[in-house]
């Protein structure tokens, strides 16, 4: 018999692995509602549905290994990384979701929870106030105008698996919905700035790189003190900390 794998769990939701089976648990089902909707749309590989039955959501393993995970080297080849960019690309050019959400959030909203954040981060002593200063600067540059794409919204470099050169499968869409194509670009490559280039060759047009840059510091100083408080850790060698050290 198949052992029961936790995936990941914590107050919000839970992953389990038996076999080719996942199983997502989640309290919120709207996260769910959006998953299977995104996945029924997008022109990408991505989980079957097997049955929902609130509140969980049981899909299949998809093929293919992981492009990478956050904090350690990838062992995959730049020409697995330049499709994942071309996948990527795909998703950006189908047709908007008719929903709305996903990284898609009001831009001065966004701005003030990142000041908010970063008040937090400093006045605990959570980070150094230059290292979160630095980075707010370098932030500014991600609240731009921007053209609504088709997005996954916590697109992971673990989220998305290949087999050679090829894109086997995008998983975990609870964020999806329409947003900046970039936003997406940035977390895809976010602690790993090697492969860039890579990505972008294999997205094939030229991006703003210092709205990268800017969203990496972004989605860093956000998540820090909830993943500590979740049972990550963001000052792990490559992780968010670092993200964040390597703009001074």
């Amino acid at each position: 018999m198949d052992e029961v794998e936790v995936v990941v769990a914590h107050s919000e939701r839970a992953t389990l692995r038996v076999g080719d089976v996942f199983l997502k648990v989640d309290a919120d089902q709207a996260r769910i509602d959006v998953e299977v909707r995104a996945m029924a749309l997008v022109p990408v590989p991505t989980p079957e549905v097997l049955w929902r039955k609130p509140p969980v959501l049981a899909i299949s393993a998809v093929p293919g290994t992981a492009l990478g995970s956050l904090g350690e080297p990838s062992t995959m080849p730049p020409a697995a990384w330049a499709a994942a960019g071309a996948a990527i690309r795909k998703l950006h050019d189908a047709p908007l979701p008719p929903w709305p959400g996903g990284a898609g959030r009001d831009l001065a909203e966004l701005a003030a929870d990142l000041d908010s954040e970063c008040e937090r981060l400093v006045t605990s002593g959570f980070l150094p106030a230059d290292l979160v200063t630095r980075n707010r600067q370098v932030a500014e540059a991600a609240f731009r105008p921007w053209t609504p794409a088709f997005t996954h919204g916590d697109l992971q470099i673990a989220h998305v698996f290949v087999d050679g050169d090829e894109v086997t499968g995008i998983i975990d869409w609870s964020e999806a919905g329409r947003g900046d194509a970039l936003y997406d670009l940035a977390t895809f490559t976010l602690g790993h700035e090697e492969h860039l280039d890579d990505v972008i060759a294999g997205y094939g047009t030229d991006v703003d790189l210092d709205v990268i840059r800017a969203w990496w510091s972004v989605r860093s100083l956000l998540v820090v003190r909830w993943l500590a408080e979740h049972g990550f850790d963001p000052f792990a060698p490559g992780c968010e900390v670092d993200v964040l050290r390597s703009r001074m």
